[in-house]
């Protein structure tokens, strides 16, 4: 079984989350409501937790475009 992608399968905080993304608090709310971030899991009625990798795959999407945008500038 593939251990990095179980580390990648696991719940993560929104403080995690903060620190992975750079977002603050607000931020990442804001867009989660506006559909621009991955959702977050109610695991119970005050905790909420993300998937880790739909965190990561976010993040990763923005590098990507950062990196098309600048490419596109550079050409």
């Amino acid at each position: 079984m593939n251990t990095s992608k179980n580390q990648n399968n696991r719940l993560i905080r929104r403080k995690e989350v903060q620190k992975k993304t750079g977002l603050g608090a607000s931020s990442i709310y804001a867009m989660m409501k506006s559909g621009e971030f991955p959702q977050c899991l109610n695991l119970s009625e005050r905790r909420v937790a993300w998937v880790e990798s739909d965190v990561d795959s976010w993040v990763e999407d923005r590098i990507a475009k950062h990196k098309a945008a600048n490419a596109v500038t550079e050409a």
